[in-house]
């Protein structure tokens, strides 16, 4: 089969599809599962608000996209089984992470799997090295930000209701915990809701050599990919919620929107500067952060060791089978 033919760019559309939904799938414990911990909302009302936020968040801005289409992996340089393999990979790795119940970076395991594809088609003169460098970076940045975001935000709000009664504090946060949970999902849709957009465009333009697809990618483009992590964000990733929600720490409300607040403030500065960062790193810290202030104790450390093992690994694991991938549809072809 020829590598630019239009039954290949159908096949990168479904694939790149499949890994929206995946992305929905394990990220929507990012925007509600300390809203749905501190029981501010029910389950089936944090999902409705995270779907339709995260859709809304989507639909602004190309900046991240056009980092991962263009960004990673030379694109004059890949074909369409790059954009297959790399695609693939990640999907794969998220899948297995959910099921596992772990809160996974879903933007570095596709970035792993296209430069793993990359390499395996045109050798490591492929990768884009300054754009990558930022978001391996981004690995111990994001959570060490959310971290500090957490941590600060929530010792300013102890001394500031120093006075005030638990039931005050409870009634005042309940409230605005929504708020910041509506923050958290928006600013995720934002940032990582353009993966899969990103993937789509970097297919159209290897299939038809037309580089202005990166400014003015086609209407469905913009849609299908938010419409997809919108039912995957829906379908809830519930083991991955438990994670967050209800094993890294015990949360109250209070602690609930600093994390989320910190979480959010961390991915729409990367969004604005075009930088693909993991969001579930950024509410992690956040969370981590927020139980530090009670005492270190309070945070299950063993469980967070767990996860930031699942994040190193990402790229390394998501690059080999991005690799085999594009190995074995060179062999197939």
């Amino acid at each position: 089969m020829p590598e630019h033919s239009s039954v290949l760019f159908v096949a990168i559309v479904v694939v790149a599809l499949i890994y929206g939904f995946s992305n929905g799938l394990n990220d929507a414990a990012n925007a509600i599962a300390t809203v749905i911990s501190t029981r501010v909302l029910s389950p089936v009302a944090a999902l409705g608000m995270a779907t339709l936020l995260n859709f809304a968040g989507a639909m602004l801005g190309l900046a991240v996209a056009r980092t991962v289409g263009k960004g990673i992996v030379s694109p004059e340089q890949i074909t369409q089984f790059t954009v297959i393999a790399g695609a693939l990979a990640g999907a794969l790795w998220i899948f297995l992470a959910t099921r596992y119940g772990l809160p996974l970076s879903v933007t570095h395991a596709l970035i792993g799997g296209l430069v793993g594809a990359g390499v395996a088609t045109a050798g490591f003169e492929i990768i884009l090295w300054p754009k990558f460098t930022r978001v391996l970076l981004s690995i111990a940045v994001a959570p060490a930000l959310g971290f500090g975001g957490g941590f600060f935000l929530r010792t300013a709000l102890a001394w500031l209701f120093q006075k005030s009664t638990p039931s005050r504090v409870q009634n005042i946060f309940g409230r605005l915990q929504i708020l910041s949970s509506a923050f958290m999902a928006f600013s995720h849709g934002r940032n990582d809701g353009q993966n899969a957009r990103g993937l789509m465009m970097l297919g159209l333009v290897v299939y038809s050599g037309q580089t202005s697809y990166w400014d003015s990618p086609p209407w469905w483009i913009l849609v299908l990919p938010a419409l997809v992590m919108m039912i995957g964000t829906a379908w809830g990733g519930w083991r991955v919620i438990n994670t967050l929600g209800a094993r890294v720490t015990k949360l109250r409300p209070v602690d609930g929107f600093a994390a989320e607040t910190s979480g959010a403030l961390v991915i729409e500065v990367a969004s604005q500067l075009g930088i693909p960062v993991s969001t579930t790193h950024s509410i992690t810290g956040a969370i981590m952060g927020t139980g530090a202030t009670r005492r270190f104790s309070a945070v299950r450390w063993g469980v967070g060791r767990t996860i930031i093992a699942a994040w190193i690994i990402t790229i390394p694991i998501c690059a080999v089978l991005g690799y085999l991938f594009t190995w074995l549809l060179k062999l197939i072809s």
